[in-house]
Parts: structure tokens; C-alpha cells; sequence
């Protein structure tokens, strides 16, 4: 994978903030298994997969992960809250830099169907 698109998508500050968030995969008492994977590289595929749109299965082998495994790592991290552990991280991050301005945000709120009949 290029240094340049791996940069782009996970800069190094962001992976300072992810790293620490990541949950560790322990090996199989039982052994066998597959050998441990470079995290930063599984993220940075997550991430675009995420990103890109491109299909699982599609990821291109430049990231030196496969999609089954990135997949996995995906449905693992999701299954253990990273996602929200991250954007809460970010902005901690950002708030604490002073660069986060909650004066003007957007909220994404639920639509929810009217009844019908008499009002």
C-alpha cells in the first residue's frame, strides 16, 4: 500500500488515538490459528473500506491484510464499541486542542411516522 494513501487515511495522530482503543486479540489456547497481523494495517483497511465504498471482498491486497480478516477485525471492533470509543476520543481530542465549536453543530434527529386519522 502506498505511504501516501495509508497516510491519508489514518494520519498518525489518529492513530495515536486509536491504538490504545483497540481490543487485543489473544492467540488460541488450543494454538493454530493465524499469526498476528500489523493493527495499523487492518484499521487503515477498515477505514477504507469504510471510506471508499469498495466491497470486502475487493480490498486491495496493497494493504498486505485480507478482506476476510479485515472483515473479522470489523465485525469485532463494531461488536466491542470502538467506533463510538473513537468518535468520543476525537472529540475529546479536538475540545481539548479548543478547536471543536459546539456554537454551530448539526443534529441528526429520528423522523418518526404520524399516526393516521383525526388530529
Amino acid at each position: 500500500m502506498g505511504v501516501d494513501l495509508s497516510q491519508r487515511l489514518v494520519p498518525d495522530g489518529l492513530w495515536e488515538l486509536v491504538a490504545p482503543l483497540l481490543p487485543s486479540f489473544n492467540s488460541r489456547p488450543q494454538g493454530g490459528g493465524t499469526a498476528p497481523c500489523d493493527e495499523r494495517a487492518v484499521f487503515t483497511a477498515v477505514v477504507y473500506v469504510l471510506t471508499s465504498g469498495c466491497a470486502w471482498r475487493h480490498l486491495p491486497e496493497t494493504f498486505g491484510v485480507s478482506p476476510a480478516t479485515a472483515h473479522r477485525r470489523f465485525a469485532a471492533w463494531t461488536r466491542a464499541g470502538l467506533w463510538r470509543r473513537i468518535h468520543r476520543a476525537v472529540l475529546d481530542e479536538l475540545g481539548a486542542r479548543g478547536e471543536l465549536d459546539w456554537a454551530s453543530a448539526i443534529v441528526d434527529a429520528a423522523s418518526v411516522r404520524a399516526k393516521r386519522g383525526a388530529r
